[in-house]
């Protein structure tokens, strides 16, 4: 083992002299009508990404309007003024591209993956159907009901889909946190033409946008490009400072108890209010971001070593941590215990590892290996300029700024180990908790599924949702 973590550290520290010499080239401007402009440049393929993030999001929408965030996204595919319904795809497709959407709680965003020399086509394309989106009445039609077979494929028919919609819905008392992206079925089933163009002319303008392009390009060119294509379209007064509703204080341990018959094995999941990067301030959420892999990143962890090895009573155990949100974030501790140890013995079991962890304090070595792992990250991370626009895309779009972005990576290695325990003690408190456990229901084992255990394939209800 530490042989190979030698070896690893030399290839590392080789490939890092190569990334340092050319790091990240990001330029940024902001055209005249609001739009924010960023460029990475990557000269190694002839290929760009073209992604436009729009600050809207899941938590952006109207009362009673859940999921109109995503069913807008999916509408944006079905043609404007001058293109037919399936035509902007097909055309990516055509220049052998792909193209594809996403939404979350704090944006949503459109993206292409094309030859360096078709750029100024698809900024062509996004511009019209930042504009002029025209919706049939019978596309609405379909696609909602296309929004609805998503939701039962993605969350009716999976338990511990189902069970963490309702533990989220728990934590957020009042924050639009607490509603699914992909909104709840008895509103998705009244989303109309109507909403659908309420909320395209509240946020798709230039001003609510962030253009990003990353590869084989110029500032130069994009700006041109941008000006030409973007720059024409007129800002939208009414977009203003996003205002949410916030959390009040959380005084009271909350805890959902959920049975389902299609699983076997129960599964246990403690969630914590905890906030996220902030601009300026992104030291407790790196503490977080350390604390959560020294808890649950792996064989190595405190959890899998203590539940799963000395313990023995759960067969996956993990934790977890999203830094990056507007309005704060939540910090969660999950078990599914081994056949014949019931919830409460596991959550007792998670009770002493953590109660252990904070006695003892973090373990140097195992912060170390953490710490220099994700410096190995970042160096291949360079490798995949989508991941690139994407990493500077969603740190923006939920209000961070450029300079925290290119600061996080340094933000996460001056953590200490002080800094870690302190945020712990902090955010791991019962009164901002919920407890939940999905059993099943006295369903045959024969007939049952296992619980989708979050950090594998499938498990975890995406925060984002793909057209």
């Amino acid at each position: 083992m530490r042989r190979a973590f030698a070896a690893l550290a030399l290839l590392v520290a080789a490939a890092g002299a190569t990334v340092a010499a050319a790091a990240e080239t990001v330029t940024d401007f902001t055209l005249d009508n609001g739009m924010e402009v960023v460029v990475i440049e990557d000269h190694r393929a002839p290929l760009v990404v073209h992604m436009v993030w729009y600050r809207a999001g899941a938590a952006d929408e109207p009362p009673g309007r859940s999921g109109i965030a995503h069913f807008l996204e999916h509408l944006m595919f079905k043609g404007t003024d001058d293109l037919a319904p399936g035509e902007f795809s097909a055309t990516v497709a055509a220049q052998g591209g792909r193209d594809n959407a996403f939404t979350s709680y704090d944006y949503t965003a459109y993206f292409q993956r094309v030859a360096a020399d078709r750029l100024g086509l698809m900024m062509e394309m996004e511009a019209e159907r930042m504009t002029d989106l025209a919706l049939r009445p019978e596309d609405v039609a379909t696609e909602r009901g296309v929004i609805l077979e998503e939701r039962n494929q993605r969350v009716e028919n999976e338990p511990s889909s189902l069970f963490r919609e309702q533990a989220a819905a728990a934590l957020w008392l009042n924050h639009p946190y607490g509603t699914p992206v992909i909104g709840w079925r008895h509103e998705i089933e009244a989303l109309d033409k109507a909403a659908a163009e309420a909320f395209y002319d509240r946020f798709y303008a230039p001003n609510n946008a962030i253009l990003i392009v990353a590869g084989d390009t110029t500032p130069e060119e994009v700006r041109a490009l941008a000006e030409e294509h973007y720059g024409a379209i007129s800002a939208n007064p009414e977009v203003g400072p996003r205002a949410r509703p916030q959390e009040p204080p959380h005084r009271a341990a909350r805890r959902v108890a959920m049975e389902d018959p299609r699983v076997a094995q129960p599964l246990l999941q403690r969630q914590y209010l905890a906030p996220a990067r902030a601009p300026g301030d992104q030291e407790r959420a790196a503490a977080l971001t350390l604390l959560a892999e020294i808890l649950g990143g792996g064989q190595t962890s405190v959890l899998t070593r203590k539940l799963q090895f000395e313990e023995q009573v759960a067969v996956f155990a993990g934790a977890y941590y999203g830094a990056t949100r507007r309005d704060g974030s939540s910090f969660s501790l999950v078990a599914v215990p081994r056949e014949g140890v019931s919830p409460e013995e596991a959550e007792a079991a998670l009770d002493r590892a953590v109660a252990d962890f904070l006695e003892a304090g973090v373990d140097a070595e195992q912060l170390e290996r953490i710490k220099f792992q994700l410096r190995a990250s970042r160096i291949y991370e360079q490798d995949n300029v989508q991941s690139l626009a994407n990493r500077y895309g969603r740190a923006l779009a939920s209000g961070l700024t450029l300079a925290d972005i290119e600061a996080w990576p340094e933000v996460l290695q001056s953590v200490t180990e002080e800094d870690i325990l302190a945020a712990a003690r902090e955010v791991l408190r019962p009164e901002r908790s919920v407890t939940g456990v999905l059993t099943a229901g006295g369903a045959r084992a024969e007939d049952a599924e296992m619980p989708a255990v979050p950090g594998e394939s499938g498990a975890v209800a995406p925060e984002e949702v793909m057209q």
